[in-house]
């Protein structure tokens, strides 16, 4: 089952998991969108998140601060946000930010699945 929030896609990882298909960019003009996304996986019982930036040329501050807030949402019920296939524009804004610190990252959506799992 595949559920489309505008440009997001969600599609279940695993029990309690789902992989975010970023899209092109995260940034001031979808990020209520993207929240929206998780929020319903999130009221479906997900509790960790795989986002999947292979495609995604713009990350901006409001997109990394959605992320943050739903990593705060789903952390203390031992829920987790990674990043995999991390784009080369989203690994600047990482590096940048230094949000390697906080968000682990994978190769891969599937290494990340089995880090998961």
């Amino acid at each position: 089952m595949q559920l489309a929030a505008m440009s997001f896609t969600a599609e279940p990882a695993g029990p309690g998991a789902a992989v975010v298909r970023v899209g092109k960019a995260l940034d001031f003009r979808n990020a209520a969108d993207f929240k929206a996304c998780c929020q319903q996986q999130i009221e479906r019982g997900v509790h960790s998140f795989i986002l999947d930036f292979t495609d995604t040329g713009i990350l901006d501050s409001t997109g990394l601060g959605t992320i943050f807030s739903i990593y705060r949402q789903v952390t203390p019920q031992a829920g987790q946000v990674v990043f995999a296939s991390v784009s080369r524009p989203v690994q600047v804004v990482v590096q940048l930010t230094r949000t390697y610190k906080v968000f682990r990252q994978f190769a891969t959506v599937d290494e990340a699945q089995q880090a998961l799992a």
